[in-house]
């Protein structure tokens, strides 16, 4: 679940933040399956708020598909209809996998505000507490510390790797 941000500065932040913290991410699980033994792949995955029926998921997925051949009033209709129902999250996930041992999944965005808030921690967000930006990663300028940035990205995803079960 993405951190609920009020305060317009630490929104603006983590836009500053989200994608770079993101590319890096997906640079260093690079570097790292290169040494390794593991093998990844990268998936969607759709996480609906708990409760949500299989007749609505399949209700929102339809009329999700339908908008991309809809004429604009339909898109109109379309869009009316899906503001009263349950919207999925997307979640994008790295799955590690070796010979005889389970896979390992780790979620991407989860990882990105590890990176890019200070002492992020999913479960306190998810009862709404809020989220600091890591200062550090930006600089005195209000620009990304680019160096700073690489640094913390590439320790995470050292220690997802580091923490892998021995294969």
């Amino acid at each position: 679940m993405p951190p609920k941000i009020t305060d317009p500065i630490v929104w603006q932040q983590a836009e500053l933040l989200m994608q770079p913290a993101f590319i890096r991410v997906i640079d260093h699980i690079g570097k790292q399956l290169e040494g390794s033994d593991w093998q990844g792949k990268y998936e969607d995955v759709m996480v609906w708020p708990e409760g949500t029926t299989d007749e609505t998921k399949d209700t929102v997925t339809q009329l999700v598909q339908r908008l991309e051949t809809a004429s604009p009033s339909q898109v109109v209709e379309i869009e009316q209809t899906l503001i009263h129902l349950p919207i999925p999250q997307l979640e994008y996930h790295l799955c590690l996998q070796h010979q005889g041992v389970p896979e390992v999944k780790v979620n991407l965005w989860e990882l990105c505000y590890q990176i890019c808030f200070r002492d992020y921690d999913p479960a306190q967000t998810a009862i709404n507490y809020g989220v600091i930006i890591d200062t550090r990663l930006i600089d005195e300028t209000g620009d990304i510390d680019w160096q700073c940035l690489d640094l913390k990205a590439g320790q995470l995803v050292e220690q997802i790797f580091a923490n892998l079960p021995d294969v």
